[in-house]
């Protein structure tokens, strides 16, 4: 009995170990912001990295989602983008019209990502060919929103989701766990979320286990373009405007994929988690908050992130050199 536990106990740490890496880094990243920080550990610093965190936490929530079926998503960020410009436009005036809007920008990224999916899995194309193609349709659409920088919010809806609860606890954190709660938990522990990890383990062989895998993989889409979705309404929450950035949208699409590897998702599909990219993004954002509070010269932050993302993908590449197989890999 004690062997099975030993045995248990060390699978769920080779299992967990991106996620584990993710949160050390971050909790070191963090310990020496705060304390280099003039304002030092406040309710205050904490919310603003918080609110800054959530945004890239959402799109690299939404990037593991296609990457675990070994694809890979280049419009989560215009997804984002298009979906703060929606949100700019429609959630605004009274609650009834302000939950319309709400449910119209989610549908928007919801809708978005199936595109994304049915392309990808009926129209038989590569995944980094078609979110190109789709990317750019979903930026077009944005820029006729808002040409210019623009619109509103319900400053009500948005202060209190980007506030604080009690104080202390910033509610966007509080958005984001129940996010994974929501979405992630049970997407994952059910057949659709198995037929999509399966299918980036090995598509053929799980096709020819009955897998569902294009259902599996048509719900990781579908709910990656949600999951930009809520990370481009949270932007507009946070700035009240909407804004067609095409800098920006490329970033997040970007980072996000910097953070999923910073997670300990695999590119090759199949193993990671959303709470491994989670970290992985809330890493990514502190190392940004370092290099701001140590005012390093703007030339040489893209080096320093650079570096950080070197170590963290060597580290992955470590682990995968030490397989015999590419079975292995996924026990």
């Amino acid at each position: 009995m004690k062997d099975w536990r030993v045995k248990d106990w060390r699978y769920w740490l080779a299992e967990q170990r991106g996620t584990l890496l993710a949160f050390g880094i971050f909790i070191v990243m963090f310990v020496i912001y705060t304390s280099n920080h003039p304002a030092g550990f406040t309710a205050n610093v904490v919310q603003t990295a918080s609110n800054k965190g959530v945004l890239l936490a959402f799109v690299a929530m939404a990037q593991t989602l296609v990457v675990i079926t070994a694809g890979i998503d280049l419009s989560v960020g215009m997804i984002f983008t298009l979906t703060n410009c929606l949100a700019s436009w429609l959630v605004i005036g009274t609650g009834i019209e302000t939950a319309f809007g709400v449910i119209a920008v989610l549908g928007t990224g919801l809708l978005c990502g199936a595109i994304n999916g049915a392309i990808v899995i009926y129209g038989r194309l590569q995944p980094i060919v078609t979110t190109i193609a789709t990317g750019a349709v979903y930026f077009g659409i944005a820029l006729l929103l808002r040409p210019f920088p623009g619109g509103s919010v319900n400053e009500d809806l948005a202060d209190a989701l980007t506030g604080r609860l009690f104080g202390v606890v910033p509610a966007s954190l509080v958005v984001l766990l129940a996010v994974v709660l929501v979405v992630w938990v049970p997407f994952s522990r059910s057949v659709l979320g198995r037929a999509a990890y399966a299918a980036g383990s090995s598509e053929m062989a799980a096709y020819m286990s009955g897998v569902p895998i294009r259902r599996g993989k048509f719900a990781a889409y579908a709910l990656a373009g949600l999951l930009a979705a809520i990370g481009g309404l949270f932007l507009t929450f946070f700035t009240y405007t909407g804004d067609a950035a095409y800098a920006s949208g490329n970033a997040y699409t970007l980072f996000s994929i910097a953070a999923v590897v910073l997670g300990g998702v695999s590119l090759f599909g199949g193993k990671g988690s959303a709470i491994g990219a989670i970290f992985g993004a809330l890493a990514f954002r502190t190392i940004g908050d370092l290099l701001f509070v140590f005012d390093f010269d703007p030339l040489w932050q893209p080096l320093f992130q650079g570096v950080i993302l070197l170590i963290a993908v060597s580290l992955g590449a470590f682990a995968l050199f030490r397989v015999r197989n590419r079975l292995e890999w996924f026990l």
